[in-house]
């Protein structure tokens, strides 16, 4: 009944409630990022949520669209500017996904929603993910760091989606105000991960 209803409910509740008590600060973002990065303001991008249907994601921008000679874009850290790195540090750059929280597209807590593209390199036991909403707050927010491997997120969003109860939805509630303190203390604003499709490359080898 939880996973069927009222998550959904709460979600929805929450993610009402958060836009209107967080809006002055959802406009004084908007305006910096007009600033110091420039048009658009949002970065928008095609994700995957439950049942593997797909939606455009909304985050604030924290990159420039700077290209080389080619007319390619350069290197995500290169392109990424100093209030990017703030916005990211302080998770601040994920505040207008509360608006695809109202659509529906994603949940408050559920596995991250991550590109399409990312599909074919998942391992049969982690399409589990895909039986619920993708979420603002992931499952591994209860981990003690704050940046975790490919493997370890998938586990956590495994597991999570096998048995959703408001207990432990509440555990990655709280969990989530530790990952923003570590955030801080690590840099994270700084870190790049090597993308899924780069790191199990090999998968496609083996299927081919």
């Amino acid at each position: 009944m939880y996973k069927r209803f009222f998550k959904r409910f709460f979600s929805f509740l929450f993610a009402l409630i958060s836009i209107i008590v967080l809006l002055p600060v959802f406009l004084i973002l908007s305006f910096l990022v007009l600033i110091f990065i420039g048009k658009p303001i949002f970065f928008k991008q095609e994700r995957t949520t439950i049942n593997k249907k797909t939606f455009f994601i909304i985050k604030f921008r924290t990159m420039t669209n700077e290209k080389d000679s080619k007319g390619k874009l350069l290197p995500d850290d290169k392109r990424l500017t100093k209030f990017g790195h703030f916005l990211r540090t302080t998770s601040l750059d994920e505040l207008p996904e509360l608006l695809n929280i109202i659509k529906g597209d994603m949940a408050f807590i559920g596995p991250r929603p991550l590109p399409n593209s990312y599909i074919k390199f998942y391992k049969d036991v982690e399409l589990t993910r895909f039986d619920v909403r993708g979420g603002l707050i992931p499952p591994d927010s209860v981990d003690r760091n704050a940046v975790i491997s490919w493997d370890k997120q998938f586990e956590y969003e495994k597991e999570y989606a096998k048995n959703v109860t408001i207990i432990k939805d509440f555990k990655i509630l709280i969990g989530v105000f530790r990952i923003i303190f570590q955030r801080n203390k690590t840099d994270y604003g700084s870190y790049v991960r090597l993308p899924l499709g780069v790191e199990r490359k090999d998968m496609i080898k083996k299927e081919d």
